[in-house]
């Protein structure tokens, strides 16, 4: 049995007595049985899963939500591809990479531009949007308290006055959303990645920059988001997790 497999039925059986979790996510009408079976293994929080769960979400695709403790997690890293999660599972076939798997149920569920230069576009968006989030975490997990300082510092005063006053023009230059003037997997990425990096950032990151605070309220009331994050288990947030 490979160990995804094996996941699933542990979870399944132990649930009452260990820090595994999973939830069977339906959304929407049942699939019919030629349709691709998911699975999506993750800390249990939301971080770097949250975008494809998002994604699943919106395309009323039913999964398999399997949440590992950071208890467990030692147990099981090295049966990871690269010992690193998220892991999509489709069918049998094992994803890793986090925009990889965002990438790809985004194409199922048709928010990856209506052709090659909007998806290029698309992908462009969320390059720049994945940089801010390393950029944050850079200064959040660093160890050495003075450097931690300077980086934060430089956060503040220079790099995220640049990054995000230039993710708003992008917004307002596009109709309210990320690119192409429509509703796109970038807009959904940047949803799911804007609160955790308020937490880790220690405060409110998007004041002052109202075009960004328009998308998250317009992404937050699509009718399946907010299903979507009124249902989700609660959040268990750890430091340096993603």
């Amino acid at each position: 049995m490979d160990i995804f497999r094996l996941v699933g039925t542990f979870a399944r059986t132990t649930a009452a007595k260990s820090n595994w979790h999973t939830f069977d996510v339906r959304l929407g009408a049942t699939m019919a049985s030629t349709k691709p079976k998911y699975r999506l293994t993750y800390f249990t929080f939301t971080g770097l899963a949250e975008p494809t769960r998002l994604l699943f979400a919106y395309g009323g695709i039913e999964y398999e939500d399997v949440r590992i403790s950071q208890a467990d997690w030692p147990k099981f890293k090295k049966s990871m591809p690269i010992h690193l999660m998220p892991v999509l599972e489709i069918d049998g076939k094992i994803i890793h990479q986090s925009l990889a798997m965002a990438r790809y149920v985004a194409k199922q569920v048709g928010l990856t531009g209506d052709n090659d230069l909007e998806a290029c576009e698309i992908d462009m968006k969320v390059d720049t949007l994945n940089d801010y989030r390393l950029k944050i975490l850079e200064g959040s997990s660093e160890a050495d308290p003075v450097r931690k300082a300077r980086l934060k510092e430089k956060l503040d005063k220079e790099t995220l006055p640049f990054l995000l006053g230039k993710l708003d023009t992008w917004v307002k230059e596009s109709n309210g959303y990320f690119a192409n003037n429509k509703l796109s997997w970038a807009d959904l990425y940047f949803f799911a990645i804007s609160g955790f990096l308020d937490v880790y950032h220690g405060r409110e990151l998007l004041p002052g920059y109202p075009n960004l605070q328009a998308l998250r309220e317009t992404v937050s009331k699509i009718p399946a988001i907010k299903a979507w994050v009124e249902k989700r288990p609660p959040d268990n947030y750890t430091p340096y997790a993603w």
